[in-house]
Parts: structure tokens; C-alpha cells; sequence
């Protein structure tokens, strides 16, 4: 019997105006590990969406990213076991389908003994995903910026702070991807587009440059979060709140529903902030993270 367990970290897509191409990974970690053993596919599933991940079986995002890999690597085993420790929460903006897909590609091509590079898994993990913007610092670790050229990712990392830290507050509101695409237009207004490239450019000088007063108008968007507040009640009053409360700047999570905080501090009272007003003026439960930038990525645990 062969063995092999990855890790991947949780990632925060966006940042504001960087829609579809930036994304940060996060100190919040889901495990794989595959192993060829016994008949057929045996799957178990701890923490976060267990009886989800466990009920959907060979629909289960992992076990598929792990099979379609290794059919295409040729190896097909009689049994397959797949152990999922799953940290991030899902449905909250905070990139679990890409940790997911992203964990059975990488153990499954480790269990077939092909060592594929990052063009090579960022490829195979794109089909699931449909945009890179969160596969790609899960895989690479820190901030990054992707885009599709000519059908294949291509992607960097960019600078981060060594102090720079994530406040995440976590609602008790699942909010699906396709779901929150759809409330966006299919144009926007050119202003809006001029004002998101002037947001972009700022928050990615103040981030590689350490100029730390350009991150609040740097997370500044029009393309998406206007349109995704009206999912979330109480969205830009808890963005606010935390920018009052001392975060550099604020934004929605990915595609939400999580919020998201940086800050140079501890962030404990930032956390606290936004989560008592979210739960006490408009009712919606939360739980609050505090989380340091992954700079890793993806790793083999065995």
C-alpha cells in the first residue's frame, strides 16, 4: 500500500477591485491523504462539511480531482481511500473548492509517482474551478495575481508585508459562487472599470511597497461587491466598521460570504468589532479568525 497526504491553505480571492486575478492564501488549513487500499472507494471526511463531503461520495470534489488525475496518469486501483481533515469552512468565500480540487490532483499525481509541475497542476485544477484566482495561491503561497492567456494560467506572486495579518469573520451564511455571480451585470459602466484599475494599481504598489495608507483606498471596488451586498444585509456597515476599528482596509471575501480585515496588529479587537455589530444589529451569527499569510502553500506531508 502507498500513502500520501498534502496540505492546502484556505485563500481569499479579490481583495476589492483585483476581480477574478488576485488572491492571498491563508493560515487555514484542509488535509488529503490517499492511499491505494482495499475495493472500491472508501471515504472519510472530519470537520468542516462532513455529512455534506461524506453524503456526495464520488461527487465529492477531492475524490473526483483525485480519480480524473489518476485515470489520466494511467494508474487505476482496485481500492482507493481518501481521508479529508477539512479546516475551511465551506461556501464562505475562502477558496475550500480549490483546496479541495487542488489536494486530489496533487496527492493522486504523487500517488502515481508523476511529479507534475505548477503550469501542470494549475492546468488540471482549472477545469474545476473555472477561474485561477484561487487555486493559485493555494498552490503558491502569499498574494498572488493570475490570468488565462491563450487557454493556460499564467500567474506571479507579489510582495507581501511580513506583518501583514488576515482578521476573518465568518458568517453562519453559506453563499454559493454561482449564486453570487449571478447577481453581477454582464457590462459595466467605463468609469467603473477606470476606477477598479485605479484601485488595483494602488493597493499592489502599497502591498510591494509597504505603503500601508494605500491599502483602504487600494481595496476600493465597483465591479462586484455593489452588487453582492444585497446577499449579505449589513455588508458595507461591517466593512466600515472594521475600517473604524483600526484594519488597513476591508473587503468581501472571495464571492462572500466571509469579510475580510488586514492589519499590521493582532487584530483581536478588529475581529471583535465587526463580528458583535454583524450579530447584534442584523442578526447574523459569525465566528471570528485571525489568521497570518500562508506563504507556503501546497506541501507534502507524506
Amino acid at each position: 500500500m502507498r500513502r500520501v497526504r498534502v496540505r492546502v491553505p484556505a485563500s481569499t480571492a479579490n481583495l476589492g477591485p483585483g476581480f477574478d486575478t488576485l488572491g492571498m492564501a491563508l493560515s487555514l488549513y484542509n488535509e488529503v491523504e490517499l492511499s491505494d487500499d482495499g475495493e472500491g472507494l472508501q471515504l472519510q471526511v472530519e470537520g468542516e462539511g462532513k455529512a455534506e463531503l461524506e453524503r456526495a461520495g464520488e461527487r465529492n470534489l477531492a475524490v473526483r480531482a483525485a480519480q480524473e488525475t489518476l485515470r489520466d496518469l494511467g494508474l487505476q486501483p482496485s481500492g482507493l481511500r481518501v481521508h479529508q481533515i477539512n479546516r475551511i469552512p465551506l461556501g464562505r468565500g475562502l477558496g475550500s473548492s480549490a483546496a479541495a480540487c487542488l489536494a486530489g490532483i496533487a496527492a493522486a499525481a504523487r500517488l502515481a509517482r508523476v511529479e507534475l509541475s505548477t503550469d501542470e497542476l494549475l492546468a488540471r485544477a482549472l477545469p474545476f474551478e473555472g477561474h485561477p484566482d484561487n487555486v493559485t495561491p493555494a498552490l503558491m503561497g502569499g498574494l498572488t495575481v493570475s490570468a488565462i492567456v491563450e487557454g493556460r494560467v499564467v500567474a506571479a506572486r507579489v510582495p507581501v508585508p511580513a506583518h501583514l495579518k488576515a482578521v476573518v469573520v465568518i458568517p453562519d451564511l453559506k453563499l454559493a459562487t454561482k449564486r453570487a455571480r449571478e447577481v453581477l451585470p454582464k457590462q459595466v459602466p467605463f468609469a467603473d472599470a477606470v476606477f477598479n484599475l485605479t484601485r488595483l494599481a494602488l493597493l499592489l504598489t502599497g502591498l510591494a511597497t509597504d505603503r500601508l495608507e494605500l491599502l483602504a483606498p487600494g481595496t476600493e471596488d465597483r465591479l462586484h461587491q455593489p452588487y453582492r451586498a444585497a446577499l449579505l444585509p449589513g455588508m458595507e456597515a461591517i466593512l466600515d466598521e472594521g475600517r473604524r476599528a483600526g484594519a488597513l482596509a476591508t473587503c468581501l471575501s472571495g464571492a462572500g460570504s466571509s469579510l475580510l480585515a488586514l492589519t499590521s496588529g493582532d487584530g483581536e479587537e478588529i475581529g471583535r468589532r465587526m463580528g458583535e455589530r454583524w450579530r447584534h444589529e442584523f442578526g447574523i451569527e459569525n465566528r471570528v479568525r485571525l489568521l497570518e499569510i500562508d506563504r507556503q502553500g501546497l506541501v507534502y506531508l507524506e
